[in-house]
């Protein structure tokens, strides 16, 4: 008589606790008020939803024999870029002025911004002809 073992139940649920992640994601895209806050649930989701199949995927490759470094080696990419990515993505829609929606107050950035801006005006000056 064959059973589910428990490798298999604890696949299933990390398997679904990122198939969790990935929907809540997906719904704060589409129930947050402005671009700042839908980028900040699907960014979260892609990281806590696709690490979570991804040891799910590894808990079953180790269940097989065999090593899952295609899962570790996706897991450290996926760390690395999807915050780099939301930042660019919220910095450009920033810098062409799309306002935020709420309470938030942007002035800060503004001034931060402003200031960089300076900079490197400073360090780069223009030719006038």
């Amino acid at each position: 008589m064959t059973g589910i073992s428990w490798n298999d139940l604890l696949t299933s649920f990390v398997l679904l606790l990122g198939l969790f992640f990935i929907f809540a994601g997906t719904l704060g895209l589409v129930r947050f008020p402005d671009v700042y806050t839908r980028l900040h649930a699907p960014s979260k989701a892609t990281t806590l939803g696709l690490i979570g199949i991804l040891i799910a995927s590894l808990i079953h490759q180790f269940d097989t024999g065999s090593w899952g470094i295609k899962q570790i080696l996706t897991a450290i990419f996926l760390f690395m870029t999807a915050p780099v990515g939301a930042h660019m993505m919220a910095r450009a829609a920033f810098l062409t002025g799309v306002p935020p929606v709420g309470k938030t107050d942007a002035s800060e950035f503004a001034c931060l911004l402003s200031e960089n801006e300076d900079e490197h005006e400073d360090a780069n000056p223009t030719v006038e002809s």
